[in-house]
This record gives C-alpha cells, structure tokens and sequence, in this order.
C-alpha cells in the first residue's frame, strides 16, 4: 500500500523558516515537492534523485529551499528560509519509480500525499 504523509506546513512570517517533512511507506525513484495556489496550475518546487540524492529547484527556490533525505526512515523533507508571501500554498510531497532527467518531468509523479498548508505573512 503505498502512502505519502506530510508534516510541517504552517504559518510563518515573511522571513522566517519552516520545514515540511513527508514520510513514504517505500522508495520510489524521485521524489519532489510541488505546491498549488486555489485557481493555479500546481507547479513544481524542486525534486531529488532518490539513488543518487541529485537534486532539482525550480528558479523562485534556489538558493532558499533545501531537498533532503533520509533513506533510513524513507523520509523526504523540504526546508524553507526566507519564505516570501509567495511562498503561500497548498505543498504536496510526490513519489514515482519513473526516471526523468533531474527527476523534474513532473507529469511522470504519480502519488501523491494530501498536502499541507503553509502561509507566509
């Protein structure tokens, strides 16, 4: 049965930090972390090669988002510094056993866990 669950989300000021942590019940390939607006597409943040620890963000991160994982616990996590307003959204940890180049085609993820909401004021 496979099972993504996140944990972590909340609300921080413009500025401040928080990490968003998912815990899967097998190891996929790729994993990434995505986040959605209400009336956006929902876009993808960043990912990371589960055999290599590779990882991928997306320009609006760089610099301050960080991919990690535990392959012990089967954990994935997302730290988040100097979160902007923009930063506001609905993130969702993603799982798939297809390869794609720096994990980042994101139409290959397919489970998904039901997403935590992080605000940034």
């Amino acid at each position: 049965h496979v099972q993504l669950v996140e944990s972590g989300g909340g609300s921080v000021q413009a500025g401040g930090s928080l990490r968003l942590t998912c815990t899967l019940t097998y190891r996929p390939a790729c994993m990434a972390w995505f986040r959605q607006v209400p009336g956006k597409e929902r876009e993808g943040v960043g990912s990371i090669y589960t055999a290599g620890g590779y990882t991928y963000y997306t320009d609006s991160v760089k610099g301050r988002f960080t991919i990690s994982q535990d392959n012990a616990r089967n954990t994935l996590s997302l730290q988040m510094n100097s979160l902007k307003p923009e930063d506001t959204a609905m993130y969702y940890c993603a799982a798939t056993m297809n390869v794609s180049p720096e994990c980042a085609n994101w139409g290959t993820y397919d489970h998904w866990g039901q997403g935590t909401q992080v605000t940034v004021s």
